[in-house]
This record gives C-alpha cells, structure tokens and sequence, in this order.
C-alpha cells in the first residue's frame, strides 16, 4: 500500500529565511527517505523565499480556513500520517483530520514551544523574572492541549520535554525529543575554513518576523553594542536578516559600525567572514538555527541563558555565555581578541556537533517511534485518555465555531 503524508504547514517552509523552514525540510526528507508520498498543504500565501517543493517531489496545495473543501480534500487523500506545523494548525484543521481520517496518525511539530516564549516576552515586558505564573498562560492551555490530542508531538530541546514532563505532567509517550538533524561535519572540510586571523568583525542573523531576533537587535543597539565599541572602535557588526522593516533599518549607524546587512543570500559565506556570533536573546525558546549555522562554519558564539537553552554544553564548549549587558560585552570582546581562546572554541565545533546533532541517530529514533505508534494506535490512544477526552469537546466547540463561520462567510 502507498504511504502517504500530509503535512499542514502554518507557512511555505523558507530554508534561507528561517530556522523552522530548514526544520521542515529535513522532517521531509525524513520521510522521503522512507518512500512517502508527501502533500505540503497551507492556507498561507506563499512569497518568492519560499522554497520549490516541486523540486523534492512533494505535491503542494492551498488550502482554505473554515471551509468544508478540506474536508473533501483530505478524505480524498486519505493519508496514514497527518503532520500539524504548529499547534495553531492542529487547532484549525485537527478536528476535520479526526473526523474524516479517524485512523491517521497525527504528528504535532511544535517547532518550539510558543507558550514557553510568549511567557518570557510577557515577563521581560513586564520587568520582572520568568515564574509559573508566566508559564501557565492562556498560550500554553492551547498549545498544550493540541500535543494531549496529537498520538506524537517533536520536541526540538531536551529543556523542553522537562518543561511538559515536570511542570505540566504530560506522559513522554506522547513526546519525542527529535533536534536538528544534521549532517556530519567532516574534519577536511571544517580544516579549509577562516582561521581567527581571516576573520573580521561581528555578526548577528535571524527573521525578524520573529518577535526574539527584534529584540536582540535593539538589545545589541542600545544595550550592549556600545560597551563592545568602546574597547574594539574599529570593529563592527554585522545584522542580518530576512524580512527587515524601517524600525529595523533606521537602527543602522555607520559612525558606530552598527550595519543593517539585510537579508543574507549565503549564510554560510557571510558566517565564516565573522569572527564571533552575537546573539543576546532575552527570550524565545527551541533551539536557535543561527547557533547551527555557526558551530557548521566554525563561528565561536556569546548569547544568553536563554538563547543557550536545550544546547548549554555545547554554547560553553563552542563559545560563551551571559546574562547582563557587561557580561556578554566582556566575553564578547575577550573571544575577539583572543585568538588562543577563539582557536580553542573552534577547534572543538566538529565533535560537539557530530555528537549532539547527528541526523542519522535521531533520524532512526523517530523512524522506530513512528513504527511503534503505527503498530499499537488503538492502544496508544487509549492509554491516552485526556487526549481522546479533548478531542471529544474539540469535535463539538471548534467543529461548531468553523460551521458558524463559514455560515458567516456565505
């Protein structure tokens, strides 16, 4: 029998524009690899960065909000697996899974947790320190709520899955721990790239479409750039960036070094011309995509608590961290002008990411997961009963309210 997904993306994956559109990409190639015939479907309009499925041979199809069309759609289909990119898409079409393909398996990539980031954002607005009360927000009833319907929801960080186990009791059989998935850096490869002495200057890259990449923006411009300059004046750095509007280009300042460079079209050539990645992030959650392309191009990193969250190890051994505007200036300019202490961080890049990031192991793990939930469905769904519990009410309250609408929009 032919294999089937469908994946129901929030956006059209943007590999070169985000972390979570190079996600998308390897889950893909996931299940390519497995002989899947894929769907990508979204009710997002696309844009010219968004990537050519067509290429990989996975079907695209738009898809309408609060129209019984889907419906039809994916009785047709009728696939085995069905992928929610983002808790928000489980929300809108998970009943409609449900009730027309009640046998699909349904997979929640949750990209990282939204609740977890908004209650930090919450909490630094409100300048006061991240506590349960932030944590249990309206967000989190929602995005927790899609994972308890879901027979399998990809955790990115091992922060994360402590996050749901401890502080909120979700059973780990509905969770997988599933990072990156990397290909291995090769020694001869890494071996070729700038050394300390053919780099210059600082860089800090992210979609600032994403409300943490503004942020560390006008953290580093007001906050930290400055203490750097002061001991480095002929240094500068470098921000990229898909997606930046006036309030980010009218950050530039040439007489301070601080260059909008805007949207990267190599990210890998641009990194290795740094010589440190600068990422202060105040909050956020899941594990960073710039910190990934700078450990593959040899870029020593200073971020935050935070923007180390789910890979702290791997920042310490690979850069450094802190927590306060000093903090994170000091070490940022001592691995600057340090070439032993940078040499040392490099060095040590190739190992740490093979080891943590290596996509042939947690590629295997999320293939016999998948098997596994294949196999005992039925009982894995009993065994969840909060789970069968939601998806009941989630059949009469959003069922009805989708109805309402599209009533409305006749």
């Amino acid at each position: 029998m032919e294999k089937k997904l469908l994946i129901i993306g929030y956006v059209w994956p943007e590999p070169n524009s985000s972390a979570a559109g190079s996600r998308m990409l390897q889950l893909i190639d996931v299940f390519l690899s497995e002989n899947y015939n894929i769907t990508f479907a979204s009710p997002c309009a696309k844009t010219q960065n968004a990537f050519d499925l067509d290429t990989i041979g996975v079907t695209s199809k738009t898809i309408a909000l609060n129209d019984p069309s889907f419906d039809d759609f994916v009785k047709t289909l009728h696939p085995q697996i069905v992928m929610f990119d983002r808790f928000m898409m489980e929300e809108q079409f998970g009943w409609r899974v449900a009730e027309q393909c009640p046998n699909a398996i349904r997979i929640l990539d949750t990209e990282d947790l939204h609740f977890l980031r908004k209650g930090r954002q919450q909490a630094l607005k409100d300048k006061r320190a991240f506590d349960k009360k932030y944590l249990f927000n309206d967000v989190a009833k929602r995005e927790i709520a899609s994972i308890y319907r879901c027979d399998l929801s990809l955790i990115i960080s091992k922060s994360e899955m402590e996050i749901l186990k401890n502080d909120f009791k979700v059973d780990e059989s509905l969770l997988l721990y599933l990072p990156f998935l990397e290909d291995e850096i090769l020694e001869h490869h890494f071996s070729e790239l700038p050394r300390f002495e053919e780099r210059e200057h600082f860089i800090t890259i992210g979609n600032f479409l994403h409300p943490p990449n503004y942020d560390v923006v006008l953290y580093l411009k007001e906050a930290v750039w400055p203490l750097i300059r002061n001991q480095l004046p002929k240094a500068e750095l470098h921000v990229y960036g898909a997606y930046g509007t006036e309030k980010v280009t009218q950050l530039q300042n040439e007489k301070q070094g601080f260059l909008i460079k805007g949207f990267a079209q190599d990210v890998n050539e641009v990194m290795q011309n740094a010589k440190v990645c600068l990422a202060p992030i105040r909050f956020g959650a899941g594990l960073k995509g710039k910190f990934i392309d700078a450990m593959k191009n040899g870029t020593p990193i200073v971020t935050t608590k935070v923007g180390a969250e789910g890979m702290v190890a791997q920042i310490m051994a690979c850069g450094s961290i802190g927590d306060t505007p000093e903090d994170i200036a000091e070490k940022a300019v001592k691995l600057y002008q340090d070439n032993q202490l940078w040499s040392e961080k490099h060095k040590v890049i190739p190992q740490i990411f093979n080891t943590y990031f290596n996509k042939n192991h947690h590629k295997n793990t999320f293939l016999d997961v998948l098997s596994e939930t294949l196999d005992n469905l039925e009982k894995k769904r009993q065994n969840n009963f909060i789970g069968q519990m939601l998806v009941h009410h989630t059949l009469q309250s959003t069922k009805y309210l989708s109805k309402w609408i599209e009533e409305k929009n006749k």
